[in-house]
């Protein structure tokens, strides 16, 4: 396999929502193929919504790599969920898939419930789920989509974690995925912006609030990450070339991502962080 600089950038292509890693042009790197674990989460379980692909799929084998059992929630991307549960029983880890829309509130119960079930409890939970739809203004984002787009991105996040809370024993960490353009903005992206600027937000409410029961909170805001959701909500024109105008000229692939959340799972990496914002964003400097 070719490394990320290697890789070629995203030939113009478009595919039915929520998407499919196996029809992208070129195949994201997202197997975690390289990555050697050292038992740095061994026994825990983690919960990693949107855990099907992309991202989530490489947070998924990375953990298990590490030693974690994992819970997969996802919409209905049912090839890519097998992938990833064969991924993770490679590395010789358990992996629950919890198929369903975390749009529904109920939904968001039941993939705790079935998680501290069938693992036995929780110890990690990864609110990595999202959903986007490209919009050129904000007269063309309609109230249904502005509605959808909040329930996917931010309300599930608050409804997961805090059904999480009940199982969290002290010592557990929460990692929110949020994106640079919660940190900047998009002015084609105005909805989903909005969200992940909430996530960050949330991110830092919550880490001070559970401070007093040993529970850390961090987040992640990737830049250009090249996943199934971009074919899926981008039109073709806006896939080609995708990831170029960052200083590094390309996108991330989900491999060079998940160790952020590796890091931030690991007490033994990262014990003194919580209510921080890791941006893995290419090159492209922000003010503050």
């Amino acid at each position: 396999m070719t490394s990320p600089e290697q890789t070629p950038l995203p030939a113009a292509q478009e595919q039915p929502y929520p998407g499919d890693s196996a029809e992208m042009q070129p195949r994201p790197r997202d197997t975690m193929a390289d990555y050697v674990g050292r038992g740095l989460l061994q026994g825990r379980r983690a919960l990693v919504t949107g855990g099907d692909s992309g991202i989530g799929r490489a947070v998924a084998v990375a953990f298990a790599k590490e030693g974690a059992d994992v819970a997969i929630a996802y919409l209905c991307e049912h090839d890519d969920a097998r992938r990833t549960a064969e991924l993770v029983e490679a590395a010789g880890r358990r992996c629950v898939l919890l198929p369903g829309d975390l749009a529904d509130p109920g939904q968001c119960q039941e993939v705790v419930s079935r998680t501290v079930s069938e693992l036995g409890g929780l110890d990690l939970l990864v609110n990595n789920v999202a959903y986007q739809r490209n919009a050129d203004s904000l007269e063309e984002i309609s109230e249904e989509q502005w509605l959808h787009t909040f329930d996917v991105n931010i309300h599930s996040y608050y409804r997961v974690t805090k059904a999480a809370l009940a199982h969290l024993p002290e010592g557990s960490a929460i990692i929110n995925t949020a994106s640079i353009n919660g940190l900047k903005g998009n002015n084609h992206l105005i909805d989903y912006s909005a969200t992940k600027g909430a996530i960050i937000a949330f991110t830092y409410s919550i880490a001070q609030s559970l401070l007093k029961r040993k529970i850390r909170v961090n987040c992640v805001a990737p830049g250009p990450v090249w996943t199934p959701l971009i074919p899926a909500t981008f039109p073709a024109d806006k896939v080609k070339g995708f990831g170029d105008h960052v200083p590094m000229k390309r996108p991330a692939q989900p491999d060079e991502i998940a160790p952020s959340y590796v890091f931030f799972a690991s007490d033994l990496l990262s014990s003194y962080y919580t209510g921080e914002v890791l941006a893995p964003i290419g090159g492209l400097t922000l003010p503050g």
